[in-house]
């Protein structure tokens, strides 16, 4: 099931030359097209299906510094300023709330963990600190499980995904970008090897570059092209409640639950501890690559094998410009909900905090995420395609740093300084 994502009114056609296309409607995508439009340059976004209704609706909208690794900080800490200069920027409301984020701990372990953390961002001046029990019941009232602490960082908070593309969207519009739903791009058009524009279902579009923000979708889009980008896919199942009286605004993730008050007075939760790992070919292709990250996560994953697997094989990896491509087979990847992962969550939160025994479900989803060995996003050139851009790969943080991550592709396409520096982000890393 799509959650309901705020409608824009996007066109039914497009012109045949322009100078950036970005292809893929998310929320990365979406901020590269406000961040083009807002310095003049001719943008066209093109988006398969419905804009943001992958996984840039389907997330649990956090906006966190917290946890984030090293060299992805610089780019968390960009984007929680422009989260919370988004309503000026875009004149509509994008359910920002900095009311922080806690993680917590129910070992002295993982508290050593969080204090590991704490000193290697220390440099950054973010705010976080370790908190006690007593602490933790102070901010959290209603609390039933005993932990061995919590980090805490004031200053994180949440958005909202089922506004926040939109509005990013409706104003790259009114800026002068054209965005154009249910039109799929079937490949690049080169000449002497350089990119050249975009062939779509309904026709060709001459460009001078090209930015590929597809998501999960971007390892099929360039595997065609004779390009290997190292991404696996994991699944998020995830439950929306109707508006309750519940214990805090702040995010909570706790080892095995996740929850934040949502704009609508709800609550997103998840099983922060369990996410399903279907097995397809390209974990035979490229799996290799993840093999030191499965020492670390393997007890999170739940794999499976069955009909993914075989779906993704009649899916197809090659066609022609002139074929059917996968992107038309399938406008929107909508996972089955894994309702035993969501009852998992609904008891281990409801044993954390009572209050949500009585919850009322008013929706559930499933999202895919896009995965890369070190969880780090790919953003920049494309070495084997002059004139390609690529900003995917954001491994499940894509929500909470795509306002800065999309600036920092149009600041690539652009030529210009680069919002944060690209260099953990490079395609070559792999």
């Amino acid at each position: 099931m799509i959650p309901d994502i705020a409608p824009v009114e996007t066109s039914n056609s497009f012109p045949d030359t322009t100078s950036v296309v970005i292809i893929g409607g998310g929320i990365v995508g979406l901020s590269a097209a406000l961040s083009l439009s807002e310095r003049g340059i001719p943008v066209i976004l093109l988006e398969k299906g419905k804009i943001a209704a992958e996984q840039s609706s389907r997330n649990q909208g956090w906006v966190r510094k917290t946890s984030r690794s090293a060299p992805d900080l610089p780019m968390a800490i960009a984007a929680d300023k422009m989260w919370a200069d988004m309503p000026a920027r875009v004149g509509a409301q994008v359910g920002y709330n900095p009311a922080g984020v806690m993680f917590l701990a129910k070992t002295e372990e993982e508290m050593a963990g969080h204090d590991a953390w704490l000193k290697s961002a220390e440099a950054y001046s973010l705010g976080s600190r370790l908190l006690s029990q007593r602490e933790i019941d102070e901010k959290v009232p209603g609390g039933a499980e005993n932990w061995a602490g919590a980090i805490f960082t004031a200053s994180d908070g949440c958005a909202e995904p089922s506004l926040a593309s939109s509005a990013i969207a409706a104003a790259a519009i009114r800026k002068g970008a054209i965005i154009v739903e249910n039109c799929a791009v079937r490949t690049l058009s080169l000449t002497g090897g350089k990119v050249t524009g975009v062939v779509t279902e309904r026709g060709e579009i001459q460009c001078e570059q090209v930015l590929l923000a597809g998501g999960l979708w971007s390892r099929r889009f360039l595997g065609n092209m004779g390009v290997t980008l190292p991404i696996l896919p994991l699944t998020l199942s995830v439950i929306r409640t109707a508006p309750m009286e519940g214990p805090t605004d702040i995010a909570m993730g706790g080892p095995d639950f996740s929850f934040r008050r949502r704009n609508d007075g709800g609550y997103t939760i998840t099983q922060r501890g369990a996410v399903n790992s279907p097995i397809t070919l390209d974990h035979l292709l490229v799996g290799r690559h993840f093999l030191p990250a499965l020492k670390h996560q393997r007890k999170f994953l739940r794999i499976s094998f069955g009909k993914e697997f075989f779906d993704d094989i009649a899916l197809g990896r090659r066609w022609k410009a002139t074929s059917i491509s996968p992107f038309e087979k399938i406008r929107t990847m909508d996972p089955p909900v894994n309702g035993g992962i969501n009852a998992e969550a609904m008891r281990n939160v409801s044993a954390a905090w009572p209050v949500f025994a009585n919850a009322p479900i008013a929706q559930v989803w499933a999202g895919t995420m896009d995965i890369t060995p070190d969880s780090l996003p790919v953003v920049g050139p494309v070495a084997k395609l002059p004139g390609l851009m690529i900003a995917s790969g954001f491994s499940g943080h894509g929500f909470g740093t795509g306002p800065a991550a999309g600036q920092l592709a149009a600041d690539l396409l652009c030529g210009l300084d680069p919002i944060v520096d690209p260099a953990p982000y490079a395609f070559d890393r792999f």
